[in-house]
């Protein structure tokens, strides 16, 4: 139907032109994706030139459509069209039928029958809306301010935060609750604002506030600990409508919310600059308090999420040195605080798990923050946390090959530090596959590419074991790196690979001569074993290719096998969920 009415524009835009060889041009344009505007145009004129009340309707639907955060279902588009902003309620009986709308917006939008949503007929009507702005009059305050109202209705104040979250009769509070500090973030407006203010009014107490914390922040909602007003204004960064707040209410700006975290928290990370600002500047707000869950400070919270700015309002503040930390930092703190009023964050805190805020942005791959924070004589590039892991074991994980250039670019940070587990960088670079970082590291001197950790794995066992085969090419390149080496396990890098059927791994190591095709591990099962046992049959292939297989070797090979498969159930596997990590860490 879609592409039906689609073609329907292009013929009538065709059609308009006076000669053969124009319309010849203009279907030729349009073949190409091109001349699509002129059809719009004159659909747009048609919405627009409708009579009664239409027109406005065809026109908002468009808006709301192309400005959602998210495709809005039909009920959802049709409460929208039917709340009056600054209405007390919603006449059922004004709601337009989802044939009206589509009517009224003549063929420009269409209903997807699977998912009951409405979109754009064409995604070049989403460029053409989006260039031709003055076609809506500041549209994200409209909708913020349609949301707000439709929150304020006594009917969904009256709703219960016990409530279940049952939207069938109120469509559109879950889209209201969820985005209007995003569009009313866009553009605010002076009715956006004080309707704000009435729904921020005992926000704690509302359906909005838990569908806010329970979908979008998705923690589970205690209303022992709310989330407060002040909570959600600093989340969704409204500088504005935070300092009305302040100003008509006095707030404990270091209140935990059900997350353990404060307004600052929330401010700093989300990069909410003006709110932080805001916040900084409250005589009893306190920058370096530590969320409940993790130990981290707001500070630590914005390196994580990679905001500058924000970052550089924290350490714009007076900070502790390394060593000034327990009850000396404390004792400090307080005494200066009370002194000259200065509110003090420390820029190397270490929260629960060890971590410092150097460490989240290296994870993180924020390289500007680690740039920023290597600049401070106050921050230990090489802290390891609980783990024994230094912010450059975490950059070289998750392959953020930038950060990982900045930090070998500082004397004091060692780049074959060993982890509690005796991991190095370069091993967790491996076992990741992060071809980048192993060639920076490989670049160091005094990195040793065939460093064992505590189980006797070197960095070509795990890439081998997990089949990253650029890191496997790298490290036999190296005259250093023994590829025949037996670890705790009595595995070889090409047992390991052909246990776990890696055709090309298993090429790579036997065009070593440095490689036995036929050793066995502790138990005397061969490569051949292994392969044949778990049914990777290019591999046995390989294997019997070569010319110094043994197939008289004396085992008990079918007991050896089932044995090595239980233990490799204790050990091997363990070892292995251990040190598997997602490709990439998520910040809430």
């Amino acid at each position: 139907m879609s592409r039906f009415l689609l073609v329907s524009l292009n013929i009538e835009a065709i059609l308009r032109e006076t000669t053969l060889h124009r319309r010849r041009e203009k279907l030729g344009a349009m073949t190409s994706g091109l001349g699509l505007g002129d059809a719009y145009d004159a659909t747009i004129k048609r919405i627009k030139a409708q009579g009664g009340d239409r027109g406005r309707l065809g026109m908002e639907a468009l808006m709301w459509i192309s400005h959602s955060e998210r495709p809005l279902n039909v009920d959802e588009i049709c409460h929208a069209l039917a709340t009056e902003i600054g209405s007390t309620g919603i006449d059922i009986n004004n709601v337009p039928s989802v044939r009206t709308v589509l009517s009224c917006c003549q063929g420009l939008i269409a209903v997807d029958k699977g998912s009951s949503t409405i979109r754009l007929i064409h995604f070049t009507l989403k460029d053409y809306l989006s260039y031709h702005a003055d076609l809506f009059d500041r549209p994200h305050s409209a909708i913020a301010e349609t949301c707000l109202t439709y929150l304020n209705f006594q009917v969904i104040k009256d709703l219960s935060v016990v409530s279940s979250l049952d939207s069938r009769g109120t469509p559109l509070l879950d889209y209201s609750s969820l985005y209007w500090g995003i569009h009313m973030r866009m553009e605010l407006s002076d009715r956006s604002r004080h309707l704000a203010l009435d729904l921020l009014d005992q926000y704690e107490n509302q359906i909005s506030a838990k569908l806010l914390w329970m979908t979008r922040i998705k923690w589970s909602f205690h209303s022992h600990k709310p989330f407060s007003a002040l909570h959600c204004i600093s989340y969704f960064g409204i500088a504005e409508v935070a300092m009305d707040l302040i100003r008509t209410k006095r707030w404990d700006v270091n209140q935990r919310d059900s997350a353990g975290l404060t307004p600052l928290m929330w401010a700093a990370r989300h990069g909410r600059e003006e709110v932080v600002k805001l916040l900084l500047q409250q005589k009893h707000s306190q920058p370096d308090i530590t969320d409940t869950e993790s130990g981290r400070t707001a500070l630590s919270w914005a390196a994580g999420s990679g905001h500058e700015g924000v970052v550089r309002l924290f350490l714009g503040r007076l900070c502790a040195h390394p060593e000034s930390t327990g009850r000396r930092w404390e004792k400090t703190r307080q005494l200066v605080s009370v002194l000259f009023r200065w509110k003090y964050v420390n820029p190397d805190e270490r929260d629960h798990y060890g971590k410092t805020p150097l460490t989240w942005a290296a994870e993180y791959g924020r390289d500007s923050v680690v740039k920023l924070l290597l600049g401070r004589k106050d921050v230990s590039p090489d802290r390891s946390d609980n783990d024994g892991r230094t912010p450059l074991s975490w950059a070289a994980e998750y392959g953020r090959d930038g950060v990982v250039k900045l930090l070998l670019e500082q004397e004091d940070v060692s780049p074959d530090r060993p982890d509690n587990d005796g991991a190095a960088p370069l091993a967790w670079a491996a076992i990741n596959g992060r071809d980048g970082v192993v060639k920076l590291l490989l670049g160091q001197e005094d990195v040793n590419p065939d460093r064992p950790d505590n189980h006797d794995q070197t960095p070509l066992a795990w890439a081998a074991m997990y089949g990253h085969n650029g890191v496997v090419k790298l490290l036999l390149g190296r005259e250093d790196v023994s590829p025949d080496r037996l670890d705790k396990f009595g595995l070889t890098p090409l047992l390991w690979a052909a246990r776990n059927g890696l055709d090309e791994v298993v090429k790579i190591l036997l065009g070593r001569e440095d490689v036995s095709p036929d050793r066995p591990d502790n138990d005397g099962i061969t490569p051949l074993l292994w392969a044949a046992e778990y049914g990777h049959d290019e591999i046995v292939k390989l294997l019997l290719g070569q010319e110094d297989i043994c197939f008289n070797r004396r085992n008990n090979s079918l007991r050896l096998i089932t044995h090595k498969t239980t233990s490799f159930g204790r050990m091997g596997v363990g070892r292995r969920l251990q040190f598997q990590r997602p490709a990439s860490p998520s910040m809430v």
